[in-house]
């Protein structure tokens, strides 16, 4: 039996364990390879171990800034598409111009497969 081709490669970086599994599971049902990451140095261990085609970073990972995580990869000219994931009511005007897309905490389920769609690039 052939094997399934595996789409683009989504990493989902925040500390809520439970968030990662639901996103998880459903960008899998569409047919995207996930990686997790809890913190920004198992993020950075992703990076470098994995291509990665789009990233989902929580702006507050534990202890950890998910936009210092952002503008590293840029620095770096990663060109992965970036969205954040925010629980915050309002946010900088510039830092939502630095990143691709933003979802804003909580979501619908929807919503956050209409945006990786969007900016997932197919292989």
């Amino acid at each position: 039996m052939p094997a399934t081709p595996v789409g683009p490669t989504v990493l989902i970086v925040d500390d809520d364990a439970s968030l990662r599994l639901l996103c998880r599971v459903n960008l899998e049902l569409e047919g995207y390879h996930v990686l997790e990451a809890p913190s920004v140095a198992a993020a950075e261990g992703a990076v470098a171990a994995d291509t990665v085609d789009l990233f989902l970073l929580d702006i507050h990972i534990g202890a950890d800034d998910g936009l210092a995580l952002m503008r590293s990869l840029r620095a770096r000219e990663h060109n992965a598409p970036v969205v954040l994931f925010t629980g915050s009511a309002t946010l900088d005007p510039i830092t939502v111009a630095e990143a691709d897309g933003v979802v804003p905490k909580p979501f619908r389920l929807e919503q956050l497969l209409d945006v990786v769609r969007a900016l997932a690039p197919r292989r």
